[in-house]
């Protein structure tokens, strides 16, 4: 992190790891009930609403003055976009679609270590840190060349990274 650079509390801090509890979920998905998976995208999205108030209030808080209402709009959706995306969304998927792979390997499998869903789930939890850095710059371009070029909105102009 470069000198000087505000810290974002949800997305610097270990704090953005409660974005990644679905991952988790999906991960034990072979070894836990449904409910528990789907309790873990309620976490996430909690989190997601989180930085979403955070990031609106945070420019809500700045001075007045014409189109404050448009930037505290643009700022909350743009978080609530990204947070989803990068957060509950694609790596959601990426971690389903992982732990489906390792199952499908496993089908003509013979050894009970093989077979068993544990290895499935630690395929999975092993996958999560491989895939943060990528997905988060991934959707952060994606939104630069798309929905913030589209709108007019550029939360990270004079970033440094």
């Amino acid at each position: 992190m470069k000198e000087g650079k505000e810290i974002d509390v949800y997305r610097d801090t270990s704090l953005r790891y409660l974005g990644y509890t679905n991952e988790v979920g999906e991960a034990f998905r072979s070894l836990i009930p449904k409910s528990i998976v789907w309790l873990s995208y309620a976490i996430a999205s909690g989190y997601v609403l989180a930085d979403t108030i955070h990031k609106g209030s945070r420019e809500y808080s700045k001075e007045s003055g014409e189109g404050k209402n448009k930037r505290v709009l643009l700022s909350a959706t743009d978080t609530l976009i990204w947070q989803s995306f990068a957060s509950v969304i694609i790596p959601g998927l990426v971690i389903n679609r992982i732990c489906a792979g390792v199952r499908f390997l496993q089908r003509p499998a013979t050894s009970i270590v093989m077979k068993s869903p544990w290895l499935t789930t630690a395929v999975g939890l092993a996958s999560i840190p491989l895939i943060i850095r990528p997905i988060d710059r991934a959707v952060e371009d994606a939104m630069d060349l798309t929905i913030r070029q589209w709108i007019g909105y550029h939360p990270h102009e004079n970033r440094e990274d």
